[in-house]
């Protein structure tokens, strides 16, 4: 596959990969816990919280969206939010040591986090190594 080729493919993977914290912390912070299935939250405190953690979630869904169209030169960022996401989903594995598993659609979370996340920050750093050393890279706007 060609550099352009494999540019296009790592940007589509990675916006469709976007699609989730966009739509699920969109819809967490207008809609709170009431999104998945639950009552309102009593303690407020709780539903307060999750909302505030739905924020982040969310805006770390727009930040790795700002990456995609120059992919090959946002390694840092990448790193960076990557890094995030994997110690969510750290710290979901001490939720499941301490409360049992989750339901199948945080299953799927924590399959993101600790599974696609890593596999898309490895990709993304390899492409940009081997885009830096082509000998004509092309720019962004031609590729």
């Amino acid at each position: 596959m060609s550099l352009a080729g494999e540019r296009r493919l790592l940007q589509a993977v990675v916006a469709l990969a976007c699609v989730v914290p966009l739509s699920v912390g969109g819809q967490s912070v207008l809609h709170g816990p009431g999104f998945l299935g639950h009552p309102p939250v009593i303690p407020t405190d709780l539903d307060s919280h999750f909302r505030y953690i739905s924020g982040i979630f969310l805006a770390v869904g727009v930040a790795f969206a700002t990456c995609v169209p120059r992919i090959e030169t946002k390694g840092p960022r990448f790193r960076l939010l990557g890094a995030l996401v994997v110690a969510g989903g750290a710290a979901r594995l001490v939720s499941l040591a301490a409360v049992g598993a989750p339901s199948t659609g945080h299953l799927f979370g924590f399959a993101m986090e600790l599974g696609a996340v890593p596999l898309l920050m490895l990709w993304q750093a390899r492409f940009a190594q081997r885009y830096r050393r082509a000998p004509s890279s092309p720019s962004p706007t031609s590729a």
